[in-house]
């Protein structure tokens, strides 16, 4: 069973929040929904969905304040990390951190962190399990 089934976040101008999200999820090899009222990306079981805020100008979110700070998407690869980063970008996204290694995590945390018009904030990141000790 996922740690996670779904999540929702709460978007000032949906039109725009899709065309922002939509290059990334369908790079993280995501299926996209629309409805009525929102717009979702699946893989799996997992599912992100956009919703419009139910009041007009009561964003952007402040990371920092109380409430979301970030989603991390683990990727197989420092190159998928590179190439995430560029589609964000690309996607009009702006950079919070550029890709590089976090030795404050560990040694092998490479990751870059990006933010939305609304302040959401994402996070790509590859953190390959430590190799044993040869036997």
């Amino acid at each position: 069973m996922s740690l996670f089934d779904h999540l929702g976040i709460t978007v000032d101008d949906l039109p725009r929040s899709i065309a922002q999200f939509d290059p990334v999820m369908q790079a993280l090899g995501c299926t996209r929904q629309d409805a009525d009222n929102g717009v979702s990306w699946y893989k799996g079981e997992e599912e992100l969905i956009l919703f419009p805020a139910r009041e007009a100008g009561t964003g952007p979110h402040r990371h920092g304040r109380v409430g979301w700070q970030h989603l991390a998407f683990a990727v197989d690869s420092r190159a998928e990390v590179d190439r995430l980063h560029a589609i964000a970008v690309d996607a009009g996204w702006t950079p919070v951190r550029d890709p590089k290694t976090f030795p404050r995590f560990n040694e092998r945390y490479y990751a870059c962190f990006l933010e939305d018009d609304n302040g959401i904030r994402i996070e790509f990141m590859h953190n390959p399990p430590r190799e044993s000790p040869a036997d």
